[in-house]
């Protein structure tokens, strides 16, 4: 199973797993619901603006929710990450609670996600995993192989604000939706259980919930892999860790107390 898994996650930067979390999706749906009765501090709410058909977000809670965290530490989750990035150990970064409810046509704007992480890798992988049946016109997108172009994107924030980063290597992201034929644009229908894995400098975007029937909520978890170490981005990150801003510098490996190692 793993082996052709990693080789095309090496040469796409993503892949879907299938099926591999559906004793998970109930203990999920759970734990989502008591996140959302229990806000965290980092809770964003994306349209404020509506009271259906609303974009919602918080992260950074594994710690506090008793349902993430046994996902993180008993679910195949970490053993599918070290595999896949091909690691010796593997540490969790942080998790992500995204709900887009039914009806919101509001899209997540093409982007990567290492710009605006504090981290960096040799070795990196997040996973997208819906509590619910997702169309394959409503499911978030990835551009193949653009973990491998060597280029970092300007960060834009999910309200479609770029963040104040003024980095002299960040380069502007392409027009992929106006050029779509341009680009190998990989995406799913999924399941509940099944799964979509990629390297944090993947691209990717995702449209608005097109379904008139069910809420899209996802629960993606951040890994990372061998030789893990903190970087200053020269502006704001998501998630912001202040704490960790002027206590560690460039280059300095992350602490374990809050990015532990889990066992596999």
């Amino acid at each position: 199973m793993y082996q052709q898994l990693r080789e095309d996650f090496a040469r796409d930067g993503v892949v879907v797993v299938r099926g591999l979390f559906k004793d998970w999706i109930e203990p999920l749906r759970e734990a989502v619901a008591y996140n959302l009765n229990n806000p965290g501090p980092l809770f964003k709410n994306y349209t404020p603006q509506q009271t259906t058909g609303r974009f919602l977000g918080d992260y950074c809670n594994w710690s506090n929710n008793p349902g993430y965290s046994a996902f993180i530490r008993q679910s195949p989750v970490a053993q599918l990450a070290r595999e896949l990035m091909g690691s010796q150990r593997v540490r969790i970064f942080h998790e992500h609670m995204l709900v887009k409810e039914a009806g919101n046509n509001k899209p997540t704007p093409w982007h990567h996600d290492a710009p605006y992480y504090c981290v960096k890798a040799q070795q990196s992988l997040s996973l997208w995993l819906p509590l619910d049946p997702v169309a394959r016109d409503s499911s978030v997108e990835f551009v193949g192989g653009s973990h491998r172009w060597g280029k970092l994107f300007r960060p834009r924030k999910f309200t479609g604000v770029d963040y104040d980063h003024d980095a002299a290597q960040l380069e502007t992201m392409p027009d992929i939706e106006g050029h779509r034929e341009d680009y190998r644009i990989l995406g799913w229908d999924l399941e509940p259980g099944d799964a979509i894995a990629f390297d944090y400098l993947t691209v990717h975007g995702a449209p608005g919930n097109r379904s008139s029937e069910h809420s899209r909520r996802v629960i993606s978890t951040r890994w990372l892999g061998d030789q893990a170490q903190y970087v200053d981005r020269g502006g704001e990150t998501s998630p912001p860790y202040p704490h960790l801003s002027g206590v560690l510098k460039t280059g300095d490996p992350l602490p374990q107390s809050e990015f532990p190692f889990i066992n596999v």
